[in-house]
């Protein structure tokens, strides 16, 4: 057997046994989504039992134990899908900037998102879910588009840390102009206060049936930009060698993800530091490759969100605390942690 031979063997058997590695770990994170699934459904301010649990899911609510975990279905369903949506955008912001720090928080996406609802409801009475969807789709492609601009701007274009610094300040500047618009609103600001913080109570399936559609759709092109995503990740001149238009790849996974995060935002609430948690654990399990990464990413994001709000639920009964409080505790050390470590590199 020649030496190219074994080299060859060498390297079936490693992607082999990598393969073997990334299915172990799908099969063990989807029995986790299962089992926080179940947990949601279970617990809450009070818990109830198997036998509960069975009849509302037959559609029997006979007392307060069944109604219980009828509220909490639409709940959970809520939750599954807004924590793959943040944590698949994440994924493929940071993929798009090639920056470990990116997040729809960090880079001002979610608030742009929030500013433009907050208009909306303040300045046009905007009402429907479909208004607040597209209104929070814009905001979150608008502030998309001024942070890269900013953070493009002068000697190297849009470096890891000029993007960082460019979403901190737009964040910062976006909530300041919330609350300027709030203020003054008393009909509006208990809701808005209330919705800015970042949960899924109150869901129904009406509700999240609106927002499923663009949720399908910004799934859809996020997962397809997978390979443009990983030639992207080889750098911009390689990648254009390689046959690929940057610009387009860009845009077209950027899209995905402002749909994501937009339409996530307008039922949910911004919600922080998830989209910057979950790529980085799921680079843990499969690797930097996007074809494995953005699946893991979305089904991390959903387990981690709803755990959560189960979190939530269990910290502070028989009160409750939102998950985006939740994920803000458990978010910022991480991005200290982030910080000092990876030190602003590119991936």
């Amino acid at each position: 057997m020649t030496a190219r031979s074994l080299s060859a063997l060498r390297r079936a058997r490693v992607i082999e046994r990598s393969n073997r590695v990334r299915l172990l770990a799908l099969v063990a994170v989807l029995a986790g989504v299962a089992v926080i699934s179940a947990l949601s459904v279970a617990i809450g301010t009070r818990e109830v039992g198997l036998s509960d649990i069975l009849a509302a899911f037959a559609g029997r609510i006979e007392n307060t134990d069944q109604a219980a975990v009828a509220a909490r279905l639409p709940r959970t369903v809520l939750g599954l899908l807004a924590g793959a949506a943040l944590g698949l955008a994440g994924a493929v912001m940071q993929g798009v900037t090639r920056n470990p720090l990116a997040d729809p928080g960090i880079l001002g996406v979610n608030m742009g998102a929030s500013l433009a609802v907050v208009i909306g409801v303040a300045w046009f009475g905007i009402a429907t879910a479909q208004a607040y969807i597209w209104t929070a789709i814009l905001g979150a492609g608008v502030a998309a588009v001024f942070v890269y601009a900013i953070g493009s701007m002068g000697r190297g274009g849009a470096t890891p840390l000029k993007l960082a610094l460019a979403g901190a300040a737009s964040s910062v500047a976006f909530a300041a102009l919330v609350i300027a618009i709030v203020l003054p609103r008393n009909d509006i600001a208990g809701g808005i206060r209330l919705w800015q913080i970042g949960g899924i109570g109150g869901a129904t399936f009406a509700r999240t049936a609106e927002v499923v559609p663009v949720l399908i759709a910004g799934f859809v092109l996020c997962l397809l930009s997978a390979r443009r995503l990983n030639a992207l990740a080889l750098g911009d001149d390689l990648a254009a060698g390689l046959g690929e238009s940057v610009a387009f790849a860009r845009a077209f996974a950027a899209l995905g993800a402002v749909l994501l995060c937009g339409a996530t935002t307008a039922i949910c609430g911004p919600i922080g530091f998830l989209g910057l948690v979950v790529p980085h654990l799921c680079r843990l399990l499969v690797g930097v490759d996007h074809r494995w990464l953005l699946p893991f990413a979305a089904l991390t994001g959903a387990g981690l969100l709803l755990g959560a709000d189960v979190i939530g639920r269990i910290i502070a009964r028989p009160a409750e605390l939102d998950v985006g409080i939740v994920t803000a505790f458990v978010g910022a050390p991480f991005f200290i942690w982030v910080l000092r470590h990876q030190r602003v590199r590119e991936l």
